[in-house]
């Protein structure tokens, strides 16, 4: 167990049984306890395997490459369409987790094995990915944008690509462009 952890264990919320839980679980499978993204997260030789956090409704257990588990009783849930590799096995009780104690030992069992193995999700490239409309055909009206965008590390174009598709009405996905046009120019992300 790492001390640095322990404020998120501690913490007075509806699943701090289901977290200890958890945790006891995790730890019995030999992985290292860090705290990343205010959660705490296990890993293998410093490559990330599971991490666990709550939400409202369920605690869940983050499996980093889930998508390649054989999840053969169907439980691990990929959060949106846009998540690639991570997938999470949901709790909603401390029985749930108490009932599941087996089948998260074989998920644990085998994400440390494809680690082991190096195996790891093949993510999609940005290219890949689709420009919408109304964002094309402001790239295509301002040559220096363009040149802005490809500037980009990959991951700051997916974040804004994907920003700016998720509207269904063009109106808003249009707003949304007009207002990180400086932002791409001066080379930031949507979160910078």
């Amino acid at each position: 167990m790492n001390p640095s952890v322990d404020w998120f264990f501690n913490k007075p919320t509806k699943w701090q049984e289901a977290y200890s839980e958890l945790r006891q679980v995790v730890l019995d499978c030999n992985l290292t306890e860090e705290l990343k993204w205010g959660c705490p997260c296990y890993t293998n030789n410093k490559s990330n395997i599971v991490l666990i956090h709550g939400f409202k409704d369920y605690c869940a257990l983050l499996f980093m490459q889930g998508a390649l588990l054989k999840d053969t009783k169907k439980v691990l849930i990929q959060q949106t369409e846009n998540v690639q590799a991570a997938r999470q096995m949901r709790f909603k009780s401390i029985d749930d987790v108490l009932k599941n104690k087996s089948l998260i030992i074989t998920y644990l069992k085998e994400a440390i094995k494809l680690d082991k193995a190096g195996i790891k999700v093949e993510l999609k490239k940005t290219t890949e990915y689709k420009i919408p409309e109304e964002f094309q055909i402001v790239l295509d009206d301002m040559p220096e944008l363009k040149k802005a965008f490809q500037s980009l590390t990959p991951g700051r174009q997916r974040g804004y690509l994907l920003y700016f598709s998720a509207p269904k009405q063009a109106k808003t996905r249009e707003s949304r462009i007009e207002k990180y046009i400086q932002a791409i120019l001066d080379g930031k992300g949507l979160e910078d």
